[in-house]
């Protein structure tokens, strides 16, 4: 019985993927014919199916900025972003859509150390500090042992340096891996849908308005109370917008 579900489940997979190459190809001839609608309809049937790619946002991030959506074109390229954080196409294609936006926010730089330490954080994913970090502990074991029983004084001392290294590295890769973790735990973007909406003091209609800000601009979520998420902006003020005017990237 047990198996039997299994290659039932297997089957359905595989039945689900080819509809789905076969939605995406559908997608892409009606994007070229310039049905720009059309196309994100059959996107978007794949995305209720679960399957997330970068192909799949990149060509949703483009049908919506042919129709001037600025919003959508933004979010989903941005989600492709985060699956391809270094395709060039991506990024440009970003930056077209964000040009669309009407809120101009400096961002505050990280300066001195603060920012050397977040680039040297920010150079791996924490699973690449991870495994650096097994590599160190391997390092140190192979080299401690081989310091332990060989009788060369030349090779005992290149033996304890380099163990000593492995060591060091193991260390500062676990410290490294802890800090990404931290940073992409605090990251919570989102992008505002709605064409205007106003950002208040507090969490409720009747509080102060602080600022306002428009569709298509990026902001990082902090919290959420009832219907109501506290933001922060790029030049880092902060205040409670409605959870209907924005879309989160992740859930919340």
């Amino acid at each position: 019985m047990r198996v039997t579900l299994v290659l039932l489940l297997c089957c359905l997979s595989v039945f689900i993927n080819a509809q789905n190459d076969t939605l995406f190809s559908e997608g892409n001839a009606l994007y070229n014919k310039g049905k720009y609608a059309e196309a994100i309809k059959k996107y978007e049937t794949i995305l209720k199916t679960d399957e997330h790619s970068a192909d799949l946002y990149f060509n949703l991030g483009n049908a919506h900025y042919k129709l001037n959506n600025v919003a959508p074109s933004i979010f989903y390229f941005e989600k492709a972003l985060q699956l391809r954080p270094n395709d060039q196409d991506i990024k440009n294609n970003l930056g077209f859509a964000q040009n669309m936006t009407i809120d101009a926010i400096d961002k505050v730089p990280d300066v001195g150390f603060s920012r050397i330490f977040k680039n040297m954080v920010n150079t791996f994913s924490a699973d690449i500090w991870s495994v650096i970090a097994v590599c160190g502990v391997f390092i140190f074991v192979v080299l401690f042992l081989l310091y332990h029983f060989t009788y060369a004084t030349s090779q005992k001392r290149m033996a304890f340096v380099v163990s000593v290294l492995g060591l060091f590295i193991t260390g500062f890769s676990v410290v490294m891996a802890f800090q990404k973790n931290a940073i992409e735990s605090k990251d919570n973007p989102a992008i505002v849908f709605a064409p205007e909406s106003r950002v208040k003091a507090d969490p409720n209609k009747s509080s102060e308005e602080i600022f306002r800000l428009h569709e298509g601009t990026k902001v990082q979520v902090l919290e959420s109370y009832e219907d109501w998420y506290k933001i922060e902006i790029a030049d880092k003020t902060s205040g409670w917008i409605p959870a209907e005017d924005i879309k989160l990237f992740n859930i919340f």
